[in-house]
This record gives C-alpha cells, sequence and structure tokens, in this order.
C-alpha cells in the first residue's frame, strides 16, 4: 500500500518513549537500526483509516515491555521512495487515528528539510 500524507508536528511523546532502551534494542534487534528518538507524524486521508487498521490489528510486529510502558506494533514502511523506517502504533496513544507516525534511525525533518504541510508518501 502506499499513501500520500501531510507532515504535522506531534505532541513531542515519541522522543521519550524512544529514548527507553528496551524499545530501542527491539527496534535494532527487528529492523536492523537504533531509531532517532522522536516519530514523523503523517496525517493521512480518512479514506484509508479502513485499510490501515486492518493491517494494523493483523500486524504480529509487537514490542510489549514488561514495565508501565505501552505495546507497540509496527510494520516496515519507505517514506518517499528512499528512506528505510517503519511506521509504529503505540497501544497508549493520544493521537486522532489519522495520524501515522513514522520511525528512521535520522531525524528526517533535519535531513530531508520536512516542514509542517509537507506531503510525503508512505509505502507498506
Amino acid at each position: 500500500m502506499k499513501i500520500d500524507g501531510e507532515v504535522a508536528t506531534g505532541l513531542g511523546k515519541g522522543s521519550y518513549f524512544l529514548s527507553q532502551e528496551f524499545y530501542t534494542k527491539e527496534f535494532e534487534k527487528n529492523l536492523g537500526f537504533i531509531p532517532y528518538p522522536g516519530t514523523l507524524n503523517v496525517i493521512v486521508s480518512e479514506e484509508y483509516l479502513g485499510e490501515i487498521n486492518k493491517i494494523k490489528n493483523e500486524c504480529e510486529n509487537l514490542i510489549k515491555p514488561d514495565t508501565e510502558f505501552g505495546a507497540v506494533k509496527y510494520i516496515e514502511a519507505i517514506l518517499n521512495d528512499n528512506v528505510n523506517g517503519a511506521i509504529v502504533f503505540p497501544a497508549k496513544t493520544t493521537h486522532e487515528e489519522n495520524y501515522l507516525e513514522f520511525i528512521s534511525e535520522k531525524k528526517l525533518r533535519d535531513e530531508y528539510n520536512l516542514a509542517d504541510g509537507d506531503i510525503v508518501s508512505l509505502e507498506f
């Protein structure tokens, strides 16, 4: 599936969670990289929500820490046809359903000069 979405500012919580060792170790083991401590938030059209929710519900990639932190499902994805990473689906989130959170090993806003409102593509 390949969809376009709009870059948006998040709540800043991703950096805290992605700096937790149990998450970083699992992402490194399963995806081959330690994610930059932060997510790129992409707002997608609501027309895609049915298919995205199906993918999320069927996803078996799961990090489930033995602490007060919530579980995270993830699927490998590619941003703008050239950035490998993953879309994460935290069990505990305050984002609307149409917000996707993309992780990679780089700070994407700086690396690719992305700003709120820019249109990006995600393939997963």
